[in-house]
């Protein structure tokens, strides 16, 4: 199968390539936490760049539960019209554009000032980075249901709004991952224990979605293949969670790995010295071909086209790419006119794996930030550089949050 071919999803939907742009966390939202004109530039660049399938970063479907400042969110109508602007941006040269929906359970930083739910109350452990993080509150069965109700709130808006799908995001330790992990989740009821139990929230939240939109909207799940913990998530709890969605009409399953604790989704940022750190996932990903009824894509490294067309020729549907794109919004576009285009950035050679995946994160923004005001990207920033420019502007962004869900509390 050519890297080129298009994909038909069990919806009947055509993908018009194999090629992805997978979620990468912008932090551009505007004054009403909606999406910028700095946004929609940076999905234009991409729509420009012939990628078949537009993942957006993460959309957060509870605006007191936000994975970092300056996130978007989309609970109701108010900003529709912004929202629709995203996706006509994304889908103007032809391109599926899903928007990937989240909640961040622990994983929000307490500079938010927000309280912190999880399955659990357990804290998150990251070494001296732990302090960034709350100890969560156990959440009720009222707040899991106010979880799915928003999930799938949020899921009829993006398809209100003219998105053509949604990616529903259970992996890298977010709270759909934290059920799903047997360290995150101590439950003793019907959300925790056996695999079933675990997989109880994501199944539901995909479930109601499915019944909530029409047949011809794609919903897809990102899972982790692993979680890279000892006594966590692991490759065959990955396989049984696949079988499980198999029977929920999932169109795609989107394979990564890793959260907070062990950044595997950035293996790059940990190791460069080998060519093999591309497509990390893939062996995964055959192995759960095996049971997969829907097809899969994985995300995780690839930035050569041989690595991408190996991935699609292993019978991985699709082959995300996530930094390589930040870098070269054209990369699909080039690949297809017969370049050889290999984007990285500079390696980060770092001890503390935690620090060089949040430094790689931010030389990643650092790329996202020059497209969406049209400058040439510069992959040769410095990660430490990078990083307190990130820093910098996460404080500046987090008061303006902090302020602006006060004026939401005045204005209730």
């Amino acid at each position: 199968m050519s890297l080129f071919s298009p994909l038909v999803l069990p919806n009947g939907v055509h993908i018009p390539n194999r090629i992805a742009k997978a979620a990468m966390e912008e932090n551009m939202a505007d004054g009403d936490h909606a999406p910028s004109a700095e946004l929609l530039r940076l999905y234009e660049a991409w729509a420009e760049g012939e990628a078949g399938l537009i993942i957006t970063g993460k959309v957060m479907v509870d605006a007191r539960a936000m994975t970092g400042p300056g996130g978007v969110v989309l609970e109701d109508d108010r900003h529709l019209d912004r929202f629709k602007a995203w996706a006509a941006a994304g889908r103007s040269r032809g391109a599926q554009m899903w928007m990937q929906i989240n909640h961040p359970g622990r994983q929000m930083p307490a500079a938010l000032g927000q309280e912190t739910l999880a399955p659990s109350a357990v804290a998150m452990e990251m070494g001296a980075l732990s302090k960034q993080f709350p100890v969560p509150r156990e959440m009720t069965a009222a707040d899991i249901a106010e979880v799915e109700r928003r999930f799938v709130a949020t899921a009829l808006l993006a398809e209100r709004a003219g998105f053509t799908g949604v990616e529903v995001h259970a992996a890298h330790g977010y709270l759909l991952s934290q059920f799903l992990s047997p360290l995150a989740n101590r439950r003793q009821d019907r959300w925790g224990g056996s695999l079933e139990n675990r997989a109880r929230l994501l199944l539901d939240i995909v479930r109601a979605i499915r019944v909530a939109v029409a047949p011809g909207f794609a919903v897809a799940v990102k899972l982790n293949s692993a979680d890279f913990q000892r006594g966590g998530f692991s490759p065959e709890d990955a396989q049984a969670v696949v079988r499980m969605l198999g029977a929920l009409g999932v169109d795609l399953v989107e394979l990564s790995g890793g959260s907070y604790e062990a950044p595997a989704m950035m293996g790059s940022a940990r190791d460069e010295r080998t060519l093999a750190r591309e497509a990390y996932f893939l062996d995964f990903a055959r192995e759960i071909a095996g049971v997969a009824t829907m097809p899969l894509m994985v995300t995780g490294g690839i930035r050569r086209r041989e690595v991408a067309e190996e991935v699609v020729a292993s019978g991985v549907a699709m082959a995300g790419i996530a930094t390589a794109l930040a870098i070269e919004p054209a990369l699909p576009c080039n690949w297809r006119l017969g370049r050889t285009d290999v984007p990285a950035l500079k390696p980060i050679a770092w001890k503390n794996k935690q620090l060089a995946s949040t430094a790689h994160m931010a030389a990643v923004k650092y790329q996202l930030t020059r497209l969406s005001r049209r400058q040439r990207t510069a992959p040769n920033v410095s990660p430490a550089w990078a990083l307190v420019l990130s820093q910098v502007a996460a404080r500046r962004r987090a008061k303006g949050y902090r302020r602006w869900m006060e004026t939401r509390k005045v204005a209730a």
